[in-house]
């Protein structure tokens, strides 16, 4: 089983068309067709059906692919781990964060490590916390920026808590209360995130204790969507507090104590050691964090949690 037999498999699974995936992978098609043969010949299966000139996955296709994808990953950390030896002149992070730090946060934090290392290629992706988690499991990441508790035990992670922040009521300006509570939002129209955000697990875990089922006025969008639906009157939104900063279309009331805080974690694979490029970004990240924690600068709702 070779590297580009895999690629070439994963390319026809995503495309579900030989043409298309000799395109993209800028070869033969009679080429990418001999060599998919020759993989399923190797593995003893047929890995795709082309039954009426439709490509699809076989049972063993559908096995293999997620694999192939992690294999594939692998491979290409490996060989940017070897070229990275010449001292971080060269190198890729591929990192996950959520939209509530890519809006906040990590932009200085990047424009830090950016200027340090002028030579690394830094690739972010903007997503729900589940979603991440996903990604750093089939090797789509090498560090991911996500909340904590995770909403299922995922062995192959590890995570080092860094961040709390608050959660907060987002409205129009106008009267406000000095608080909201949980039971405040029974019957009130709500702005709610698309699934695999962690905000909208929050938020409909923290209404069923207390006793009841929220009510959507809109729900499914991404975090700058669900702030202007609040701007525009639809309804009100669980949010972070930081989110908030730099948007006088919006306020933010308290949640009454205990309130919801959620803890932000750096996460990476356990089975897969981070590249040196990751690892210098992690440790830009944490002097980055602790210098803001130092002088006030961290955004309102956000403490650092110690690393000692």
């Amino acid at each position: 089983m070779q590297l580009q037999q895999l690629a070439y498999f994963v390319a026809v699974a995503e495309t579900r068309h030989f043409t298309h995936a000799a395109e993209r992978m800028r070869v033969a098609q009679p080429s990418l067709s001999k060599q998919i043969r020759t993989l399923e010949t190797e593995l003893g299966a047929p890995l795709f059906s082309r039954a009426r000139g439709n490509v699809t996955l076989t049972p063993a296709g559908e096995a293999l692919l997620p694999l192939a994808r992690r294999m594939l990953a692998d491979a290409e950390t490996a060989r940017r781990e070897v070229a990275e030896l010449a001292g971080l002149r060269r190198g890729r992070v591929r990192l996950g964060a959520t939209p509530s730090l890519c809006a906040g946060l990590l932009a200085d934090a990047l424009a830090r490590f950016h200027r340090d290392y002028p030579g690394v290629e830094l690739l972010v992706e903007e997503s729900g916390s589940r979603d991440l988690v996903r990604d750093l499991a089939r090797g789509q990441l090498d560090l991911a920026l996500i909340i904590l508790p995770l909403q299922s035990s995922d062995p192959s992670l590890v995570t080092e808590e860094i961040l709390r922040e608050n959660l907060v009521v987002a409205s129009p300006p106008g009267r406000r209360r000095p608080y909201m509570r949980i039971e405040d939002l029974r019957g009130r129209p709500l702005v709610m995130f698309r699934r695999g955000y962690d905000l909208r697990e929050a938020t409909l875990t923290a209404c069923r204790q207390a006793g009841f089922e929220p009510r959507f006025a809109v729900e499914g969008g991404e975090m700058d969507a669900v702030l202007r639906f609040v701007e525009a009157g639809l309804g009100i939104a669980v949010v972070p507090s930081m989110v908030l900063d730099g948007r006088p279309g919006l306020a933010g009331t308290p949640l009454a104590p205990p309130g919801l805080r959620r803890t932000i974690a750096l996460a990476h694979r356990k089975d897969v050691e981070p590249t040196r490029a990751a690892e210098a970004f992690r440790a830009t990240l944490l002097y980055y964090l602790a210098e803001a924690a130092h002088d006030g600068s961290l955004p309102q709702g956000i403490e650092l949690i110690s690393s000692d």
